[in-house]
This record gives structure tokens, C-alpha cells and sequence, in this order.
């Protein structure tokens, strides 16, 4: 029993984010792991009985690659927890929490549960709605929820089967999906005027990612406003100007890298068509980013 337990909660540690997991029940234990990657979306089922999952701060000082997850219940019930709110999850329903943050699952009896992982920056939704829909339980069977459910509920299928459509679109859309779902939660106030700078500045600095001088100053420019006010907008949301420009084009790089359809480009090429020239620079800023370089990021097969 301990060793079955010990080795679930090992794989399941490792497969995700540093975890500590605590068994709650006296039966004996039956869990099981399976995992797979598409583009830059970590897909997985767990399964298992009687089990409190927490992230903590101790877990999250270990690692924090800065990821999301998405959790959908697909046997038993689950309850996510995180920021003080609680999702209780039936079947069909769903709830994302964020890796930063810490977070507790807890599963009684018998469960099975799908979960999606990927970057924070992935999803289409403003970071203050993000948090805002954090350990909020979406339900499978009402508005963009019961579109989606069944969407992610069929993601299973290949895991099974081993093969998934190696396409940037096929991702894009799951993230697409995924963040619908969590925009139609999300308490939408009147947009302040500051909101709708950014939203402009982060559409033009998306369309100019392949021009190397892209800078906090020529996208104030194109906003026609000061670049001090542009960066203290940026920083209400948590990062600057030069530091979404720098996230949003290693996000790029690591989509085209893990592209089958692109594997005959050099990552030379790659890097130039979001505007980084400097291929050593692009080595060093995408393993901090990440934690692995480049290279390793586009090997087949890679765990």
C-alpha cells in the first residue's frame, strides 16, 4: 500500500509541479497517472481514492514555472480550493487554479480527473479576470461550459490512442475554448480607460513581434500616448512593457519549436521571426524562461 501510494504521488509530483499529496482513507489505495504533451499544453488523466493534493509555499519555492491548470472531473467528485473560494466538482464540471498560487484538491472515495496545464500567458483573458475565476466551479452542462466540457472530455481519447493533431491551430483552439469559458465567468466591469490601452498596446506589440526594435517607446507611439504612462499601465496588470514584448515572443518561439510542421527550420530562423537576432541571448532568456533550451524543446518524444 505505501509504496503504491508513494509511487502515484511521486509520479504525480513530477508530472506537474512539485506536490505534496496525503492519503485520506483507510482502504487500500489504487491510482494511476498518463500523460502526454501537445505544442505547449501538458494533458493528463489521474485517478485515485481517498487523496488531499496541496500546493504550498513550500512546494511552489521549489518550482514555479508559472502555469495554470485546468482540472475536469470526470468520475467521483473533487474540490478545488484556492484564494479562500471552493469548486465542488461533479462529473462534467471544471475549475482552473493557478501553480503560483497555493491550492488544495481534495478527493473522496473513488475519482478520476482530467487536467490540461500550459502558461499562464496562453489563455486570452486579462490576468485580474483570471484571478477572479480562480477555484470557480464551471459547470459541464450550462452556457460556454457545456461546450467546452465535452470538448476536453473527448481529449481523452488520445491519450489512449497516443497520437494528437500536430497543429498550432488544434492548441490554439482548446486554449481558445478554455478561456471563453473562464471570460464568461469573469465579473466584466465598465472597461476603464486604462483597459482598453492595453488591450490596444498588447494587439500591436502581437502584429509587430518580428520587428526587432519593438520597445516600450514605439508602442506608446502608436497608442499616442506617453511611454511612462504605457509602462504604468502595463504594471497595474504585473509586468512591464519589456517584459510582456520579451514573454509574448518566447511563448511564439516555443509554439513554432514544438511544431512537427516546422522541425525543418533552424532555430535560428525561429527566433529571427519574432525578432530575436541574437541566438545565444534567445538560448539563455528561453531556458530561464522554461528550463529547457531551445533545442531539447523541439526533441521528439521529449518527457
Amino acid at each position: 500500500m505505501a509504496q503504491s501510494f508513494e509511487q502515484w504521488s511521486e509520479d504525480v509530483s513530477t508530472a506537474f509541479v512539485p506536490l505534496d499529496a496525503v492519503p485520506t482513507g483507510l482502504s487500500q489505495f489504487d491510482g494511476g497517472l498518463s500523460s502526454a504533451e501537445l505544442g505547449s499544453l501538458h494533458i493528463s488523466e489521474v485517478s485515485g481514492r481517498d487523496v488531499d493534493v496541496r500546493r504550498t509555499r513550500a512546494t511552489i519555492r521549489r518550482s514555479d514555472p508559472g502555469l495554470v491548470k485546468v482540472g475536469v472531473q470526470l468520475r467521483g467528485r473533487g474540490v478545488v480550493v484556492q484564494r479562500d473560494r471552493q469548486a465542488v466538482l461533479m462529473p462534467g464540471d471544471f475549475a482552473v487554479y493557478d501553480t503560483s498560487e497555493p491550492y488544495t484538491l481534495h478527493f473522496d472515495d473513488d475519482f478520476a480527473m482530467f487536467v490540461l496545464m500550459f502558461p499562464r500567458e496562453s489563455l486570452s483573458i486579462r490576468p485580474n479576470d483570471l484571478a477572479h475565476v480562480l477555484a470557480l466551479r464551471i459547470q459541464g452542462d450550462d452556457g460556454v461550459g457545456s461546450l467546452v466540457s465535452p470538448f476536453l472530455f473527448n481529449l481523452r481519447k488520445y491519450l489512449t490512442d497516443g497520437i494528437f493533431p500536430a497543429t498550432r491551430m488544434f492548441e490554439n483552439a482548446i486554449l481558445d475554448l478554455v478561456s471563453a469559458a473562464l471570460d464568461e465567468r469573469a465579473p466584466h466591469a465598465i472597461q476603464s480607460p486604462g483597459a482598453v490601452i492595453l488591450a490596444g498596446a498588447q494587439s500591436f506589440i502581437d502584429s509587430n513581434l518580428h520587428d526587432p526594435a519593438l520597445n516600450t517607446a514605439m508602442v506608446a507611439a502608436a497608442r499616442h500616448i506617453s511611454p511612462r504612462y504605457l509602462q504604468k499601465v502595463f504594471e497595474a496588470e504585473g509586468r512591464g512593457v519589456a517584459a510582456w514584448i520579451r514573454s509574448r515572443r518566447l511563448e511564439c518561439c516555443r509554439r513554432d519549436l514544438e511544431d512537427p510542421r516546422l522541425s525543418h527550420e533552424s532555430i535560428g530562423t525561429i527566433c529571427a521571426r519574432y525578432g530575436l537576432g541574437n541566438s545565444a541571448h534567445f538560448s539563455r532568456v528561453f531556458k530561464e524562461a522554461y528550463g529547457v533550451s531551445p533545442r531539447h524543446a523541439r526533441a521528439p518524444g521529449r518527457a
